[in-house]
């Protein structure tokens, strides 16, 4: 759209050429303004992390010995001789205690894995073997809540600069949100699919490039779908539609896919499933060189213009 723009102004002569350098230099400065949004968020996620990273291990350090003095008590009482109706009674409020301590526990690292600093690790990894992993992985999962789990791959590698370990942590969280929200329907099909496919980037002059400049990740479900006004909800902290959920695991998700430069989009209207889309750069994190040698071919045009406007003043 930016070269459409320019190669009109370059034959309408000055004043289109000064339109359209307005017009491009307003969507350039909405840009740095979603760019600068996102660094001040990721600046309050470090805060967060900073502040509240000391407290939370040391609330972690008691949980632990609750539960292995849960644990000791537990044998305690089957080891004891108090009668049978009595040792039950017991060990139903042990096992509350134990099984509340663990949710404590398990919230408390979901809480320090979106507060804390993602640290990537990006290599050059083929997609495919990342996603047929997770699929093997999580299948049992699947098997347990009744969910035909498949995986469309292309036949050819789909070779990205990523970390496959947090690739896998985003993905896995989108396939457990999916398959608790199917899960908790009463009725209806449950099917999940994860889709790997490539997206090529477009040329100055409408056409495809050969090299793919993206790749995206899709995890399709058939559950009841989410209404448009939550679209964007969903992704912020403590949001969450499930019952003992933490609500982190999609701003964890979110928050892995953005350090790598990437996105997430979310095709979704109640009743027809969902469609999580993960897109992710191939060049990894920090952009492409191709970004670049557009912003310099921009610049140059964009010098261009304005000595052309000058000579025609």
């Amino acid at each position: 759209m930016d070269w459409a723009l320019f190669i009109l102004a370059a034959v309408g002569g000055a004043g289109v050429a000064l339109l359209v350098t307005a017009l491009f230099l307003r969507r350039r400065l909405a840009r740095l303004r979603v760019a600068e949004e996102r660094a001040q968020r990721q600046e309050r996620l470090a805060e967060l992390g900073a502040l509240t990273g000391g407290l939370a291990h040391e609330i972690k350090n008691p949980l632990s010995t609750i539960g292995l003095n849960v644990q000791l008590a537990s044998e305690a009482i089957a080891d004891s001789s108090l009668p049978e109706d009595e040792k039950a009674s017991l060990v139903r409020r042990v096992e509350t205690v134990e099984r509340e301590a663990t949710r404590l526990a398990n919230i408390l690292n979901d809480f320090l894995r979106f507060a804390g600093r993602i640290k990537l690790a990006p290599v050059e990894a083929d997609l495919r073997g990342v996603v047929e992993e997770l699929a093997d992985f999580y299948r049992p999962q699947c098997d347990l809540h009744r969910v035909v789990l498949r995986a469309d791959l292309p036949a050819g590698p789909v070779v990205a600069r990523v970390d496959p370990a947090l690739v896998k942590q985003a993905l896995l969280n989108l396939l457990i949100n999916a398959t608790q929200v199917m899960a908790a329907q009463e009725s209806g099909s449950r099917e999940l699919m994860i889709r790997l496919r490539t997206a090529e980037a477009a040329t100055a002059r409408g056409t495809r490039s050969e090299a793919p400049r993206e790749v995206a990740i899709h995890v399709i479900d058939t559950g009841p779908g989410i209404p448009a006004e939550k679209h964007a909800e969903i992704f912020r902290p403590y949001v969450t539609g499930r019952k003992g959920g933490s609500g982190l695991g999609l701003a964890v998700t979110r928050r892995i896919v953005e350090e790598h430069g990437g996105r997430i989009d979310l095709f979704s209207e109640p009743g027809r499933g969902s469609d999580f889309v993960v897109r992710l750069p191939v060049d990894g994190p920090g952009g492409s060189s191709r970004a670049v040698d557009d912003d310099d071919a921009r610049k140059t045009l964009l010098d261009r213009l304005f000595t052309r406007a000058e000579r025609q003043a």
